[in-house]
């Protein structure tokens, strides 16, 4: 059952990733051997930041679960880049984590000369027990990694009104909000892998199915891997009378999958550069490039 298909029936005020909380603790407080008292002791302090790197694939697997069983969406992303954790220090329970992934579509907030300065926080959970501020400051651990570590320079993320999300946890970092017109307004269900759950449209255009399309026309793996960039295809040498079978075949299953309209995301990003000065440079570089989003009110009411 997908987390979409189990939200349905929630009737809560909480958004979703709170109740889930409320269900797991009895269970989480077990597995790391602590009591409520004990819960109530830690703080910050009791936590250690890490990064995980991709090739560890112990690690990877358990933020993988740990997302499975925590997270509102309940799978990865596509594309994720980056891994962060936070450990309880006295027996290494994992307690939260966070994943950074390419955007599917680049904000150009900067300007379209550095959209290769964005990265998408596309997942993140903490466990029940942990304190109140452990995701604000798993997030702001994270993202000051990235900036030391990489040229990433601008964090953008969204909450999701079907879960009842506001985007709390970004606005307690002081993100800046973009308003409420991400995201897709219609996802697709497809009934012959009910597994995957609700998706937008992008899956129809995945570099995958692309080879899949490709097969059903009769181009071999080899050919249509020649046309293809590093995640989509480059139609420009593509013959048109391949372009246009692909994209029926595109359109065939599109039309098999049911679909749904949905409310679009809050959008946030966060803006930090290595030094004072490249913060403020970058942030007035996004007041002239996106004059519109800045001083934009947090939203304050749950489910619109």
């Amino acid at each position: 059952m997908s987390t979409h298909d189990r939200f349905k029936d929630y009737k809560g005020n909480k958004c979703w990733q709170a109740h889930v909380a409320d269900v797991n603790r009895e269970r989480d407080l077990m597995m790391a051997n602590l009591t409520e008292t004990g819960a109530a002791r830690l703080r910050i302090d009791d936590f250690e930041f890490e990064y995980v790197s991709k090739d560890d694939k112990e690690l990877c697997k358990e933020v993988k679960e740990f997302i499975e069983r925590h997270e509102w969406l309940a799978k990865l992303p596509n594309r994720p880049t980056h891994r962060f954790t936070a450990r309880l220090k006295k027996n290494g329970t994992l307690a939260g984590t966070i994943i950074m992934a390419t955007p599917n579509a680049f904000s150009n907030l900067l300007g379209k000369e550095n959209t290769n300065k964005e990265k998408l926080i596309s997942r993140g959970a903490c466990i029940s027990w942990g304190p109140k501020n452990l995701g604000s400051w798993l997030i702001t651990q994270s993202i000051k990694w990235m900036v030391k570590n990489t040229d990433f320079r601008y964090f953008t993320a969204y909450s999701d009104p079907e879960a009842k999300e506001l985007g709390t946890i970004y606005q307690a970092c002081n993100f800046m909000y973009l308003g409420q017109t991400s995201g897709t307004d219609k996802q697709y269900f497809d009934p012959k892998n009910a597994k995957k759950g609700w998706f937008s449209g992008r899956e129809f255009r995945k570099k995958s199915n692309y080879y899949k399309y490709a097969e059903k026309i009769g181009i071999n793996k080899d050919q249509w891997k020649s046309w293809m960039k590093k995640y989509s295809p480059d139609w420009e040498v593509i013959p048109p009378d391949v372009k246009i079978a692909v994209k029926r075949q595109e359109e065939i299953y599109r039309q098999s999958c049911k679909s749904r309209k949905v409310p679009p995301k809050h959008k946030y990003v966060y803006i930090l550069g290595r030094s004072k000065k490249e913060t403020k440079e970058l942030k007035e570089l996004f007041a002239r490039n996106s004059p519109k989003k800045v001083g934009l009110r947090y939203p304050t009411i749950r489910g619109k």
